[in-house]
């Protein structure tokens, strides 16, 4: 740290502002580290000497047992940490989640995901903007598109992609049978600009139209909303496919419209870094039809059990779950699958 550090003191440093906040972000990696580490070997130090204490009476047995689980927590957050190591991992994200066939039941799945996903978010303090939103018929969403901004959010939620299966009595069927739903999760990273993504204007229009929802006169009478159209050519197999997008989180038809390009800007990205990652069949994988046998990961509300089925990691706390507490889930994902990423990555 104390070598990148000094590169900041270069009298021509900020001449290069995209460099300099490149290098000042090195900087505040390593001093994150170095901060966790002094954190880790503090509570550790703390725990060898409690137990003299206990010899003396200073401290009772009860409060070493609580050191050391507060010892145990910060080691292995420290190494869940460090599963977090691909260049995308400390990016922040873009979430969508869109509802699977069934109607009113599906759409109000989704929009449970989408809270379960919120509320995460906010316990860990990021950002969260939902970029666009289109509601079900009847009740909950047919997606949804949102920000999930701060360190390390692409890292922690890329084990979320894929479908997501809900068992339960429905509160929409008037006979009270117990029923199956399902709803698709895709978290792509949010890229800053201090990657470079070359988009061709020649390769894109513009729609607008008014955006809907509550938000006042503004919002609804005038095209505040955008549509971004891009016709993306695959470099490898030469298909051309186009991408759509719509922004209609700001009153500000410019504003939505950089969010749009920033958005497509991490789909490209997003491809790009699969090819090269060699995650494209991983993640592939997990974008299948949205039914029966794709799913992986089950909340089953009657029997009070949310299994993940990549990783056999469950609980029986669905309340904690669809209010957010995820964090079981997706230790585990990361615990089981970083080696391979690892391995992969190591090639190129």
């Amino acid at each position: 740290m104390e070598e990148e550090s000094l590169r900041t003191q270069d009298p021509v440093f900020w001449e290069d502002a995209k460099r300099a906040e490149a290098q000042m972000k090195i900087v505040k990696e390593l001093k994150k580290w170095i901060d966790l580490y002094n954190e880790v070997h503090t509570a550790t130090e703390e725990l060898a000497l409690a137990f003299d204490y206990v010899k003396e009476g200073i401290l009772t047995e009860e409060e070493v047992d609580e050191m050391y689980a507060n010892a145990l927590s910060q080691v292995e957050n420290l190494e869940f940490r460090n599963m977090l190591r691909q260049e995308a991992d400390q990016m922040s994200c873009v979430l969508k989640i869109n509802s699977g066939a069934g109607g009113t039941e599906s759409q109000d799945w989704a929009s449970m995901l989408m809270r379960m996903y919120i509320r995460w978010a906010e316990a860990n303090h990021y950002k969260i903007t939902i970029n666009t939103i289109q509601d079900g018929d009847e009740a909950g969403i047919k997606t949804v598109t949102m920000q999930i901004e701060g360190d390390y959010a692409y890292g922690y939620l890329k084990g979320e992609n894929g479908v997501h299966r809900l068992v339960r009595v429905s509160p929409y069927n008037a006979q009270g049978k117990r029923m199956t739903s399902f709803a698709s999760v895709f978290a792509t990273p949010l890229v800053d600009d201090t990657i470079d993504i070359e988009i061709n204007p020649a390769d894109y229009t513009w729609d607008t139209f008014r955006s809907g929802g509550a938000g006042g006169q503004n919002v609804n009478k005038v095209e505040t909303g955008v549509r971004l159209r891009y016709n993306y050519k695959d470099p490898d197999t030469g298909e051309t496919r186009e991408i759509l997008i719509e922004n209609t989180e700001s009153r500000s038809q410019l504003d939505n419209r950089e969010n749009a390009m920033r958005l497509l800007r991490s789909m490209l990205y997003d491809m790009e870094l699969q090819k090269r990652m060699a995650e494209q069949q991983k993640v592939e994988a997990g974008k299948k039809k949205i039914e029966w046998g794709s799913q992986i990961r089950s909340y089953v509300f009657d029997d009070r059990r949310v299994k993940d089925h990549r990783t056999n990691y469950q609980t029986s706390d669905v309340g904690g779950v669809m209010d957010g507490k995820i964090d079981g889930f997706i230790k585990a994902y990361l615990m089981t699958f970083a080696g391979e990423e690892k391995t992969e990555q190591s090639v190129f």
